[in-house]
């Protein structure tokens, strides 16, 4: 399970049979929640975190999209 990144909290990461499209797993607490990334960031699916949770998770994606990508495509080889 590769770490892409950990801030306030909520912890980035890859599965590492994940596949395309770029995906990435976030954890706070006892919620997680999964994102699409592309030139968007889209919410898949989440369960167990609180809406203020969600959407403070989904901020630090569109934040660091850059680097999901960068580490997605490092980890799978792309």
């Amino acid at each position: 399970m590769p770490k892409v990144f950990e801030k306030d909290g909520y912890k980035f990461f890859f599965y590492s049979n994940d596949h395309l499209p770029i995906r990435v797993h976030v954890r706070h607490g006892n919620g997680e929640a999964v994102f699409t990334i592309g030139d968007d960031v889209i919410l898949r699916e989440s369960a167990g975190l609180k809406v203020k949770e969600l959407s403070k998770a989904e901020n630090l994606a569109e934040e660091h999209r850059t680097l999901i990508i960068e580490k997605w495509n490092e980890h799978f080889n792309r």
